[in-house]
């Protein structure tokens, strides 16, 4: 079997866009460019030998003959007839495998179609106006043939210095010869076309590749008459998509992709930054949601999906797209999907990825508010729950990405029922698009809220509490009733004992008045509270006490325990301050739910105190702990100070530790 080699003969991107894929797999690549300019378009590798000299058609079937490539490859321009029959031909006399990779062809919108460059200066003759040519240097003398061309003609060529030549000698030059190297955006066509007030554009039917979509669309924008030389007749041939997976079978080839992760702003191309633009153009394929594609305004294949098993596997089933775009809206690190669709990424030692940031929305909607953001707590209620209440309990400023119409209404509901109603609340929605629109009101008044369902929340509270740094809300603090009540100082050793992370689960079994679940809740401001308790007045004081201290997070949950734990997500930490009797089922409850459970439980009598250490000795425990606490108030009698004690308490904690011994 021959050595995997391929003889390129590549003028257009597409071949060089296919020499950087072999020369990366190891195969050792010829290339064959028309201009030195060509060949400093190529890839520096030592696997890819480069010759820029014009050959005839004997000339390459004796580079053919020497080099012995597995395949040639055409990848000449499409207009480039006569080259490419040359190498058809050499291959049939020398019986080289023979491959003809195509451009795409872009969408044209409203235009005049002829057939070559003659063509085109017929028709322009009986028009008036300047003209944009864009088909090159080389049959640009066509145009002189051209009633005032000298003054009409702007031509755009290559910046090479035998061009410029000879763009001089044909009368060409000064403000009307432009030498740049495409190809071009839309708003760099667009500002051509204004800068030199074109009335037509010339423009080869060149492919995506080749620019030719973005002329279209500019000439559309700009207002002006778009002259498109036709492509040759066509031919027989595969896409580049086409050929790498064809080489890929025939050679062997190893897959390798590189992935990037694009935060595109809002949505619109305005705030897609410059380093995702170019991610988006050099990519072949573009993942992401509906809308995201949409807003991109790419040409490349696309494939509809924002769930991480989808991309990797559409990915890995597609070895012809080796570059990649994933779409996120916003910035890929904040509330985005980019961190489960890297770590998914990055188990693939095939794929190559890499993140580039965008604007969030939060930067956006605060620049349009004009505040700053760096002090503000932020937030999502995008396919999320969040305490949104202890953010703006806590902060002057909290920003909310909201996932719907629906929960804008739904927070500001929520903000107004737990006494916040007053609260200065805007709210962004279709950030960026010409349908934008910032609403100012307050919490009260937005309840009703109609807007767009892409919407960003911003709540202002200058009252706003910084939050207890140690336990121990005062007993005043509470509405009591009736209901026993743990005390401040005894709740803040329980606390304490607790070990409450900020995202606790945590339950409150005969939770009383809810003292010892809403001060947790106030500390556990990312995770969640259940206040079980039997009683409907204890109930009804806990809902009081919920809603005075602003404390979202809390759950109450009225029954009785071991029975009302058991639909309850499993816990962290567990609190009994009263068990009514059913202590063992309701820590065998707790042992079933999480067998390393934190548990505190509280008590005052003798006989619960031997109880605790009855289902101590048969449950597995560790950092077993038990402190009484005896608490003296002092209690004025005239003008003397008495004190006057308080009731001790037995306070005992532990950790469930393993498996029980009949289990093991």
């Amino acid at each position: 079997m021959k050595e995997n080699k391929i003889l390129l003969f590549a003028g257009t991107t597409e071949g060089r866009e296919l020499a950087e894929y072999l020369v990366e797999r190891k195969v050792k690549v010829h290339a064959c460019v028309a201009t030195p300019y060509g060949e400093s378009l190529l890839p520096k590798n030592r696997l890819l030998s480069i010759s820029h000299q014009r050959l005839d058609e004997c000339q390459m079937k004796e580079l053919i003959k020497e080099f012995e490539p597995r395949y040639v490859v055409d990848a000449t321009h499409p207009f480039a007839k006569e080259v490419t029959e040359n190498i058809k031909h050499a291959c049939i006399e020398v019986k080289a495998p023979y491959i003809r990779l195509l451009r795409e062809a872009g969408q044209a919108g409203e235009s005049v179609r002829v057939e070559d460059v003659e063509a085109a200066v017929e028709y322009l003759e009986g028009t008036s106006g300047n003209i944009l040519v864009t088909t090159g240097s080389k049959e640009l003398e066509n145009y002189t043939r051209l009633t005032d061309y000298q003054k009409r003609i702007f031509a755009r060529v290559l910046s090479v210095g035998d061009v410029a030549v000879k763009c001089e000698e044909l009368g060409i030059r000064g403000r009307h010869l432009i030498c740049m190297q495409g190809p071009f955006s839309v708003e760099m066509n667009l500002a051509m076309l204004r800068e030199y007030k074109i009335s037509y554009l010339v423009t080869k039917e060149s492919g995506i590749a080749g620019g030719y979509p973005e002329k279209c669309e500019a000439a559309a924008m700009a207002g002006v008459g778009l002259v498109v030389i036709g492509r040759p007749r066509q031919e027989a041939g595969m896409s580049l998509e086409e050929v790498i997976k064809f080489l890929k079978y025939e050679m062997n080839l190893q897959d390798k992709w590189k992935v990037s992760l694009v935060g595109i702003g809002m949505g619109t191309a305005e705030t897609l930054t410059a380093e995702g633009k170019e991610a988006c153009k050099k990519a072949r394929l573009l993942i992401g949601a509906k809308r995201m594609l949409e807003a991109a305004d790419q040409r490349q294949h696309t494939y509809a999906s924002y769930q991480p098993e989808e991309i990797v596997s559409y990915i890995k089933e597609h070895p012809e797209y080796e570059n990649v775009a994933v779409l996120l809206s916003g910035d890929a690190g904040f509330y985005s999907g980019a961190s489960r669709l890297l770590k998914r990424l990055e188990a693939e030692p095939q794929i190559e990825a890499r993140v580039i940031p965008g604007i969030s929305s939060v930067a956006y909607f605060c620049a349009r508010l004009g505040v700053s953001w760096e002090d503000a707590a932020l937030r999502s209620l995008h396919g999320r729950q969040g305490n949104i209440l202890a953010a703006v309990r806590e902060h002057e400023k909290t920003v909310i990405l909201a996932g719907s119409a629906q929960s804008v209404r739904s927070l500001c509901r929520k903000l107004t029922e737990y006494g916040y109603g007053g609260l200065k609340v805007c709210v962004g929605a279709d950030l960026s698009y010409d349908t934008e629109k910032i609403i100012e009101g307050t919490a009260e008044s937005l309840q009703v809220y109609q807007g767009a369902d892409l919407a960003v929340i911003y709540v202002e509270n200058p009252d706003m509490c910084k939050g207890m740094a140690v336990h121990g809300l005062p007993d005043g603090e509470f509405l009591r009733g009736d209901v026993p009540m743990t005390k401040e100082e005894v709740r803040s050793v329980s606390l304490s004992k607790l070990r409450l992370a900020k995202d606790s689960v945590v339950y409150d079994v005969g939770a009383g008045t809810g003292s010892v679940a809403v001060e947790a809740a106030l500390r556990v401001t990312d995770g969640t509270v259940y206040a079980v308790e039997k009683k409907e007045e204890a109930v009804a004081l806990i809902e009081k006490n919920q809603k005075k201290m602003k404390a979202d997070n809390l759950v109450i949950v009225e029954g009785e325990a071991p029975d009302a734990l058991l639909g309850l997500p499993v816990p962290d930490c567990v609190f009994i301050g009263g068990s009514a009797g059913n202590l063992e089922g309701i820590l065998d409850t707790v042992y079933r739910k999480n067998k390393k459970a934190r548990v505190v439980i509280n008590t005052i009598t003798l006989e619960t105190l031997a109880e605790v250490k009855r289902c101590m000795e048969e449950l597995p425990v560790t950092e077993e702990e038990i402190v009484q606490i005896a608490v003296s108030r002092s209690k004025k009698a005239g003008r003397y100070h008495m004190m006057q004690g308080l009731n001790p308490v037995t306070v005992i904690s532990f950790t469930l530790h393993g498996k029980k011994d009949e289990e093991a």
